[in-house]
């Protein structure tokens, strides 16, 4: 199971969490995410002293511009591109030919109900991986859950993360969902200590727990 953090910023910070998430001589963390929308409280303005090495890591944009998300992609060597945005296919279409071959494409669903699933018929075929996020007042770090059942209902081909206010005690609850799609979770706002500021502590237990 991949798990990803999102909503880095501070160089210490990312080399603590990255540290602390070593266990057997291999990272628990196998992506890390930075977030490029300058609306966000953990919006990052320029590339930290300190970037992760032993994970993958993820630019997360919001209606950006094919522009500014190539430049992410020179200066932090990004490997994938979370568009957490209302970005058509049409845009993704556009986007493509101007990333290395190896950098993929993430599409974040907000999800509330089955009917929300339809939204990312569209997309199949043309992003690699969905993420599904609770639909709230933000794009993104809301920090709520919404229902898991909804996604017995998804059939699409396309693998997924599962993300929306995962916090330290629902270690069994992420062990007990079954997906065959689903492939990893996403982690942000409620292991933090404030806006940007992961608990190193916090996220080294959960990572023990989850991967029992």
């Amino acid at each position: 199971m991949i798990i990803k953090v999102c909503g880095m910023r501070e160089a210490e910070n990312i080399r603590e969490v990255e540290q602390c998430s070593m266990l057997n001589d291999q990272c628990s963390i196998d992506w890390m995410g930075f977030i490029f929308w300058p609306k966000s409280s953990r919006f990052v303005s320029q590339v930290p002293a300190y970037l992760p090495e032993h994970c993958q890591r993820v630019g997360v944009f919001v209606d950006a511009s094919i522009g500014d998300i190539m430049s992410a992609v020179d200066s932090f060597a990004l490997n994938y591109i979370q568009l957490h945005g209302q970005e058509s296919p049409s845009y993704i279409i556009q986007l493509k030919p101007h990333l290395p071959a190896d950098v993929k494409i993430i599409k974040a669903f907000n999800i509330a109900t089955t009917n929300d699933l339809a939204q990312t018929k569209p997309y199949e075929g043309l992003a690699d991986i969905f993420l599904f996020d609770t639909k709230g007042k933000c794009v993104g770090g809301n920090g709520e859950k919404f229902d898991w059942t909804v996604l017995d209902a998804y059939t699409g081909s396309t693998p997924f993360l599962l993300s929306g206010g995962i916090g330290p005690d629902d270690a069994e609850r992420v062990r007990n969902f079954q997906h065959d799609k689903c492939i990893g979770i996403d982690l942000n706002s409620r292991f933090e200590s404030a806006p940007a500021l992961k608990d190193a502590e916090k996220l080294k237990a959960f990572f023990q727990n989850v991967k029992m």
